[in-house]
Formats: structure tokens, C-alpha cells, sequence
């Protein structure tokens, strides 16, 4: 039996007040409505299904009128910084946050997720679930028109998944790919996705980080989708529409004024402002000439002291939630693929030192795969040990000896340059046990490439981003079936049948409890095999003018319900 749930989208006016000490609270003035014929709750962060999956869809949000509330405006420029210059506007050919926080103001997904991370309607209206959790029915908004005025369809949802998303998204494609059956189309505005066995977490892989929707017409022809001319020049849905990209300076867009949701976007243009040094984007902030920046460590109390500025924290961004700072040890490598070189590699790195001194103590130390804040996460896990001496025996066990320059071997380290202060602790805690890291810092892109794509590295560096559910970003980092040239999958090429057999296991049970056994064996096994050096989980901050509002840093498209009350 379906229990459906339709969803109606209305336009409500929001206010909020202009000046406050902590970020706004996102307020849509377009919100979804929900009637159900049943009260139903969406899966969460932190709570899995404990039950069959049923309809779902989210509540709507609310709103909380102040005194002072002031009606949104429309009009104005919105300029954000860009610490890392995407490469491309592609975002279902890869899983990288610096290209989503921008191509995700282009696109949409089939559903958004909230700050809580429950499921709203965004290209599909409403949506039923059979009771044996193996079919989803996605009924899609009608009259939503591409960019370059072409109507959408299932068609699109459709092929963006069979030739885009189940080959190059890590995280979908390692996820849905495996129990996925078919996907149907029985009109253009139905899409239907039918499983081999239940699976829960679908809701939370639709949004537009996880599965963004581009267009049949423009991609099933012109080349392949790594390198098609709509890389540079994308045609989307979203409430952007794209004007300019000039590498390493900006990417500019405009107002989508054909937009699907009524009232959407408020602002005229969004310029994406690529600035990679961190000291020159906070004077740039601090002088006026950028709107919105990413704020280290290190200087969110001096920001947050600035008159007319708002500081605040979120544990999602345009890469995904829940994020784990993670070194790669390359396991087709020699002495990499010895464990007892891993282990005195994983306990010779002064963790805390890093949260101190690379975080300035807005982080904490991980304790594995899974993040601490994850529903998932074991807390029977014994916290890393740092221990030097142990670490030094290990390695003279395993007949690794010093030569006369005081090193055992060398490693070459790949690390993208925007983690340089890491990666010199890391240089300083291996050369204490006898390991030479060549330490190779380069540009974000280049060091992805490097690492996923040629494979020529010792040592690589990601920030794996969880999700939601181990399903949707846990996995793709393990399973061996995912040892394979694209961007942030199996980048330690790390095999153990057992441990794939635990994450279909995981993602087939529908029970909270037995999945949550099972994750935690599963990190049993992870952390005793070291295929990884996991760091510290990290939170990003940002800072805005206290006159922008309704900005939603936990998407990847900050800006959709953004405005200015200047």
C-alpha cells in the first residue's frame, strides 16, 4: 500500500530582523506545504529508519515573525568569495566542494534538504515510497524550463543518472549504482526509481550536491561528459543563470527571472569571487569589496568583533556534511602496503597539536571513518594514540632501519596548498620517526588529479565529507568496487571483502539499531587496518554583511533564497 504525500508550493513573505549577533535563521518566502494523508517524518542525520520506508516529504519550516521583521527585497549584488577556483561547472562529474559551492547556484536536484537535513521538495513536487522501501515515485514540478528555454522532463533525471551520475559522482554512483534496478519514465513529468532492495537513504542523496540534474538535450551530444564545452558554458535549472567564467578571477551569474519558484532568487547577480589566499579575502571583507567569506580558525574571533558583520558555523557546505580531514596512504605502494607501517605512520601524528595550531581549536580529533557527530559513529572506538617511541619500534620491527641521513624511506606528499599549515606538522611528525616526505603542495585541482585520476603519490590528501548517512559519503571511500579514476572515491585502493560485505549489509536493513551494529563492526575492522589517516572533523565558519539574509551556507546554493536589506 503507497501513502502519498503531496506537496504544494506557496508564497509567503518572511522578515528578519537586520542586525543580529548570530546568523539568521533561513526563512524561504517560497515554502513547501505539506497534506498528507498521514503524518510521516523524513530520515535525519541522526536518526535511521527504524522502520520499512514510508511516503515522506518535509514539514514545512517554520516561520518565526519579529517586531522589527522587514519585508525581502528584490535587486542588488551578491559577492561571495571563492577560496579555490572550481575548474569546471560541472557538478555530476564530481563530488569536489570548491566546484559545487559555485555550479550549485546553476542546478537543482529532485529534492533540497533543510538545515536539519529532511528533505524538501525542489524539482519533484511530491513523492511515494511502496511499503517495501523498493520503489520511489517522484511526481516534477511542472513548467520548469532549462536556461536556454527548453522544457524539463524525466528524461533529464533519467539520463543525468544512467550517464552522468552512476559513472562519475563517487558518492552516488557507489551508493545507488550497486542496488539500483531501473529507472522508469512513464510521462514527463513522472520518474520512478526502482530498487533490487529497500533503500533508505534515497531522499538524502537527491539534493543538488548529490545528484544535480543537467540536461539531456545539451549533453547526450558534443563529447564526452569529463570534457563537454557545457563544462565552461552550463545550462541549468537553478536560479542563476551563468554569464562569465574567467578562470582564477570570478564566475558571474544572473538572476534566473524564468525560475521555477515564485519570488526566486531576490538578488539580480551573484559573482563568485575567486580569491585562494585567505589573509587577502578577509581584507577584501573587511574593506567592503566582498559580501560573504569563509573565516579560518584563527581569525574567527577578530571577525566576529567587526560591526555589521555576522559570524556563523555550519557542520554541511557545498562538498557535503560531517566532514573528516583525512590523509590517503596509496596501498599499491610500497612500504604503504605493510600495516605495521600504517600503524606507526597513524600514531606518530600529533593530532591535537593540529587542532591547536591548524584549527585554533575549532575542530576536534577524529576518531575514525565515520564523524563523531553521525547517528553511526561507535564511541566504544578508542581514541588515536600519539606515541612516538612505539611508533619508532614498529617501524624497526618491520626492518625498516635509518640510513646515515636519519631516514628510513621517503614518501611523496601531494596535499592541495589550501592545507600547507597541516601539512607541515604531518612533514615534522614523520621525519620524528625516520620518514623523508617530499612534500609537493599544489593547486587544488592539480592535487585531485593527481591523486584520483594518474595515481602518482605516496600520500594524498581529502576531506571526506560523510553525510547524512554512512551510505551516502562513507562508503564510497572504502568499498573496493569504487578503486577507480574518479574524484574522491577509493583513493587508498583499500580491498577487504568484509568490509564491502558490511556496507550492503548496512545499507539493506531498514532496522536503527541493527545498522548501527553493523556500522559499528565495520569501524572495528576500518580502524584496526589503518587504509586511512584520519585527522580532525571540522565545522566551517563564515562571515556576511548583517545585511544580507536568508543565506543557506549548508547547500550548495547559498544564495537561492538570499537578499539585501541595504
Amino acid at each position: 500500500m503507497k501513502q502519498t504525500v503531496l506537496v504544494v508550493l506557496l508564497l509567503v513573505a518572511l522578515g528578519i530582523v537586520a542586525c543580529q549577533a548570530a546568523p539568521p535563521t533561513p526563512t524561504p518566502t517560497s515554502v513547501p506545504t505539506v497534506a498528507p494523508t498521514k503524518p510521516v517524518v523524513a530520515p535525519t542525520a541522526t536518526v535511521a529508519p527504524t522502520q520499512p520506508p514510508t511516503a515522506t516529504t518535509a514539514t514545512k519550516p517554520s516561520a518565526t515573525a519579529t517586531p522589527s521583521a522587514i519585508t525581502p527585497k528584490q535587486g542588488g549584488t551578491f559577492i561571495v568569495v571563492a577560496g579555490t577556483d572550481p575548474g569546471h561547472l560541472n557538478p555530476a562529474i564530481s563530488t569536489s566542494g570548491a566546484l559545487h559551492f559555485v555550479a550549485g547556484s546553476l542546478y537543482n536536484g529532485l529534492v533540497a534538504l533543510d538545515k536539519d537535513f529532511k528533505p524538501e521538495p525542489d524539482l519533484a513536487t511530491s513523492w511515494t515510497i511502496t511499503d517495501d522501501g523498493k520503489t520511489y515515485t517522484f511526481k516534477l514540478h511542472p513548467g520548469v524550463k532549462w536556461h536556454d528555454g527548453k522544457p524539463f522532463t524525466s528524461a533529464d533525471v533519467k539520463f543525468t543518472f544512467e550517464n552522468l551520475l552512476l559513472k562519475f559522482h563517487a558518492r552516488t554512483q557507489t551508493g545507488v549504482a550497486p542496488v539500483l534496478d531501473k529507472i522508469e519514465t512513464p510521462d514527463d513529468l513522472t520518474v520512478v526509481f526502482r530498487f533490487k532492495t529497500p533503500y533508505a537513504p534515497l531522499l538524502q542523496q537527491l539534493n543538488v550536491i548529490e545528484a544535480p540534474i543537467l540536461p539531456k538535450h545539451v549533453y547526450e551530444v558534443g563529447g564526452e561528459p569529463q570534457n563537454h564545452p557545457a563544462n565552461l558554458k552550463p545550462i541549468g535549472t537553478g536560479p542563476f543563470k551563468f554569464v562569465e567564467y574567467k578562470k582564477g578571477q570570478q564566475v558571474t551569474l544572473e538572476r534566473n527571472r524564468d525560475y521555477f519558484k515564485p519570488g526566486l532568487p531576490r538578488f539580480d547577480k551573484l559573482i563568485f569571487s575567486i580569491i585562494p589566499d585567505t589573509n587577502t579575502a578577509l581584507v577584501a571583507f573587511e574593506r567592503g569589496e566582498v559580501d560573504y567569506v569563509s573565516v579560518p580558525g584563527s581569525d574567527v574571533e577578530r571577525i566576529s568583533k567587526l560591526p555589521g558583520v555576522v559570524v556563523g558555523r555550519s557542520p554541511a557546505g557545498a562538498g557535503g556534511s560531517f566532514c573528516v580531514q583525512t590523509v590517503i596512504p596509496n596501498l599499491e605502494r610500497a612500504p604503504l602496503d605493510k600495516l605495521p607501517v600504517r600503524q606507526a605512520l597513524n600514531i606518530a601524528i600529533d593530532r591535537q597539536r593540529m587542532v591547536q595550531q591548524v584549527l585554533f581549536n575549532q575542530g576536534r580529533i577524529a576518531r575514525g571513518p565515520i564523524a563523531t557527530t553521525s547517528w553511526a559513529f561507535d564511541p566504544s572506538l578508542p581514541a588515536f594514540e600519539y606515541n612516538v617511541a612505539k611508533a619508532n619500534q614498529l617501524l624497526d620491527s618491520a626492518g625498516f632501519t635509518k640510513g646515515a641521513d636519519g631516514f628510513r624511506f621517503k614518501l611523496t606528499a601531494v596535499f592541495p596548498n589550501t592545507v600547507a599549515r597541516m601539512a607541515e606538522v604531518l612533514k615534522e611528525n614523520f621525519a620524528q620517526i625516520g620518514v623523508n616526505v617530499d612534500l609537493k603542495l599544489v593547486d587544488f585541482n592539480e592535487a585531485n588529479q593527481t591523486v584520483f585520476i594518474k595515481r602518482e603519490f605516496d600520500l594524498g590528501y581529502a576531506s571526506y565529507c560523510n553525510g547524512p548517512d554512512p551510505e551516502i559519503g562513507v562508503r564510497r571511500v572504502y568499498d573496493s568496487a569504487n578503486i577507480r579514476p574518479v574524484l574522491f572515491s577509493n583513493g587508498a585502493a583499500y580491498r577487504n571483502r568484509q568490509v564491502d560485505e558490511l556496507f550492503a549489509r548496512g545499507v539493506a536493513e531498514t532496522s536503527r539499531d541493527k545498522r548501527v551494529a553493523i556500522y559499528a563492526e565495520l569501524q572495528k575492522i576500518l580502524v584496526a587496518d589503518v587504509p586511512y589517516f584520519w585527522l580532525y572533523e571540522t565545522e566551517g565558519a563564515y562571515a556576511h554583511r548583517n545585511t544580507i539574509h536568508d543565506v543557506r551556507p549548508w547547500t550548495s546554493s547559498l544564495a537561492e533564497y538570499a537578499w539585501s536589506s541595504k
